[in-house]
């Protein structure tokens, strides 16, 4: 199968040149003398314009593996709640990425409620815009892409559950980039202040706490599903360390405060 790319030209440019010169503007700005081994990070999936920087400033201090699960959001109805892809390359303007087929066959004999769909993976943009910058910063790898419509807690702890397994399990570092932005058109002070209160839970490592938080709060994190699965993946494997690298809000780039979307870029592990 060959996804071919659905935003290009819209969530970030479609012409291969100047692609690969906004994500080398986003990469660029920091440049630490020894990059970070994470077992998983989150970064915002929004137009480069609003979330590139925050983006970029994660994936330039971290190592890269050249094995990648890329964990999004299932933004529209259509297709499974638990999308895999296991076989065909996906492409951008910069090339194509081939999905890692023995890796998607051990995440889906760890997660049973994986279904291999096509549907859902068609149109969405949560794990499209995150391939220019591995394709930029590592090339060669190879990933596979799940995409998550549920939040039934107990199905993300399954899922995470069996995502810790597979890495545990593997001989190959495998790196966990998980997609979301933060909360959503509302003004800018509310905003940053709900984004913190779910940021202090991921910060803890705390999928029932971000579950909840996000629900009593109303907090209208898009990646809330992904990123409860990865956080419980991240205390199964006993990792203990989460960073906030970066954050923004819309109204940072486009000077309107008053509705705004919040973009968060952490690491783990």
């Amino acid at each position: 199968m060959l996804r071919l790319p659905a935003v290009a030209g819209h969530f970030y440019p479609g012409n291969p040149q100047e692609l690969a010169r906004a994500v080398a503007g986003f990469t660029s700005r920091e440049n630490p003398d020894e990059k970070a081994l994470v077992r998983a990070c989150l970064v915002p999936h929004a137009g480069y314009m609003y979330s590139g920087a925050v983006a970029g400033a994660v994936f330039s201090r971290i190592a890269l593996t050249r094995k990648i699960l890329l964990l999004g959001v299932r933004h529209y109805p259509r297709g499974e709640a638990l999308a895999i892809l296991s076989e065909g390359t996906w492409r951008t303007p910069l090339g194509d990425a081939p999905i890692d087929s023995r890796l998607a066959e051990r995440l889906r004999g760890e997660c049973p409620a994986l279904r291999e769909d096509s549907e859902a993976h068609s149109r969405e943009h949560s794990l499209e815009v995150e391939l220019p910058f591995l394709q930029v910063l590592d090339p060669g790898f190879s990933f596979v892409p799940v995409v998550v419509g549920t939040l039934r807690p107990e199905e993300l702890r399954e899922l995470g559950q069996g995502i810790a397994r597979v890495l545990e399990e593997s001989p190959e570092e495998i790196l966990i980039v998980t997609s979301s932005d933060m909360n959503h058109y509302e003004d800018d002070r509310t905003t940053r202040n709900k984004d913190q209160a779910a940021i202090d839970r991921m910060l803890e490592l705390d999928a029932t706490g971000l579950y909840e938080v996000c629900r009593d709060r109303r907090i209208t994190m898009c990646g809330l599903g992904p990123a409860m699965a990865m956080l419980t993946a991240m205390r199964q494997l006993g990792v203990e360390n989460a960073q906030l690298v970066r954050y923004a809000t819309s109204g940072d780039v486009s000077g309107d405060r008053t509705a705004v979307v919040g973009y968060a870029g952490m690491t783990f592990g």
